[in-house]
């Protein structure tokens, strides 16, 4: 099996495995986004690898090889700035939520004194 195809069958695999995720509710589409499109671009580079060995000279790497461990190393750089982004919304929104339950159970607390002392 040549290079080329083991690239297509394994982008291939891992995005039917996304999907997967996705359908089972196991992964929202909001995380699985970033790895799709890395994804697709595996799968465009593997089927048009001429491309990627142009873009790899016009940029000036030596070598291909060279090119793919930057693109790979940025990508998941890039996708590490994005899971940080979204863990850093979900600390506020467990922030939001938690001083929200505080509010509730002080108010809770204060009618069920309210209760008390009206029927005593």
């Amino acid at each position: 099996m040549s290079t080329k195809m083991l690239v297509i069958v394994y982008c291939v695999g891992l995005f039917l495995l996304l999907m997967e995720l996705i359908r089972r509710d196991r992964l929202n589409f909001k995380y699985a986004g970033p790895w799709i499109i890395c994804l697709l671009l595996g799968i465009f580079f593997g089927v048009f690898d001429q491309f990627l060995y142009r873009m790899s000279a016009w940029l000036g790497f030596g070598l291909t090889s060279n090119f793919i461990f930057f693109a790979v190393l940025g990508g998941f750089v890039f996708l590490s700035l994005l899971m940080t982004l979204f863990l850093c919304q979900q600390n506020k929104r467990n922030d939001r939520i938690a001083q929200q339950l505080g509010i509730l159970e002080h108010e809770l607390r204060e009618l069920k004194k309210q209760n008390k002392s009206s029927s005593s």
